[in-house]
């Protein structure tokens, strides 16, 4: 299977010679894992209570969503593919500590400290079991939230007052992060992460959250070819799209901004779910990509099929999710030289549930690139 691999690598580099002239093929890879619940019901939430019952039903759903057997199809997708540098998105920690409204009020933050799913670390055993393929290049924190919550359903076993229900606090770390390959000629270094100035801001429970977002960049060559910005981010996904501009178009214009992740003399090439396209969503939702394509970048992924997304929150082959979800097109991989990196081929991974989970409520976008000398 090896040799055929390096046969077709070698049969796909001629032809892109041909065709584009002398360079170096770039295989690039977006990934969003999946969080792993729906959070809408805790920020709709109207009171403590509900709140409380909220995060209960977060934390079965992230039980019931089952990382470690996920992260087997998720590597699948990755070492099948052999992308050299890999954007992944949702690369959630979730912790656990002792039922309490302290870390949510306190300016002092989140404090839970048992690890319950590390998502980067069971992706990367999965990734690497048996040999070392793949290293972690840059991670940045984003969203960090702990709150109390009703995990078990049993009511009155928590601590007297507001919270009298919830008898453990549940802790969201939200983070993105950058794989390279190993053993494939990847070179990298000036590895760079940051969070957005523009966020979001909600109320939980009567408290003002911001929502934390940002990017990962690293520069690289591959297999001798020069220099290059792999960019990697994810943009908000639920600020409200008939605001202009909507907050996930500010975030995407800090990307193109004097200063920014993907504004260099290096050729640039951007990954990540941007929660935005050009024509498979609907009105507002289209300002992020456009301020994209207004800064000269341009999309060197496939459309079809679509990416995004399995509609149900809960992702075992019973728990409602269908092919037919997958409707709009909102991972995304691009380059802001479009005359420097051309498309040899592109595919969409993850679109078949496998061990009986969908691997992601996303599929995976994996590109060919062509990096002209």
């Amino acid at each position: 299977m090896a040799a055929v691999a390096l046969l077709l690598t070698g049969l796909l580099a001629g032809s892109a010679e041909a065709k584009f002239g002398p360079g170096h093929q770039v295989n690039v890879m977006t990934r969003n894992l999946y969080l792993g619940a729906d959070l809408t019901p805790a920020i709709a939430a109207k009171n403590t209570n509900e709140f409380v019952q909220a995060n209960g039903q977060i934390l079965r759903e992230v039980t019931a969503n089952n990382f470690p057997v996920r992260a087997k199809g998720l590597a699948k997708e990755i070492l099948q593919k052999k992308p050299d540098l890999v954007g992944l998105q949702e690369v959630a920690m979730w912790r656990t500590g002792p039922p309490s409204l302290e870390p949510l009020l306190s300016p002092a933050g989140p404090t839970a400290a048992t690890v319950r799913y590390d998502y980067l670390s069971e992706l990367l055993d999965r990734l690497n079991k048996g040999k070392k393929r793949y290293r972690v290049a840059v991670v940045q924190q984003e969203f960090d939230f702990e709150a109390p919550g009703d995990e078990n359903g049993v009511p009155g076993d928590g601590p007297n007052g507001f919270i009298k229900d919830a008898e453990i606090n549940g802790r969201l770390t939200m983070r993105d992060v950058i794989l390279v390959r190993l053993g494939s000629g990847v070179v990298t270094s000036h590895p760079q992460k940051g969070n957005f100035a523009n966020m979001l801001t909600v109320q939980l429970s009567g408290v003002e959250v911001k929502v934390l977002r940002g990017w990962t960049a690293i520069d690289a060559k591959v297999r001798g070819s020069q220099k290059l910005r792999f960019v990697n981010t994810h943009l908000e996904a639920f600020d409200d799209a008939n605001q202009v501009p909507s907050i996930r178009a500010l975030q995407a214009g800090e990307l193109v901004a004097k200063g920014g992740p993907a504004t260099t003399s290096l050729p640039v090439i951007l990954v990540g779910d941007l929660n935005s396209d050009g024509s498979t969503v609907e009105g507002g939702d289209r300002q992020a990509y456009q301020a994209l394509v207004k800064a000269g970048m341009r999309e060197r992924s496939t459309a079809k099929p679509p990416s995004c997304c399995i509609k149900s929150s809960l992702l075992a082959v019973d728990g409602g999710g269908s092919i037919a979800d997958f409707d709009h097109h909102i991972d995304h991989v691009m380059t802001r030289d479009p005359k420097k990196v051309k498309l040899i081929s592109s595919a969409v991974t993850g679109r078949e549930p496998v061990n009986g989970f969908w691997d992601s409520d996303h599929a995976g976008v994996f590109s060919s690139l062509w990096l002209l000398r």
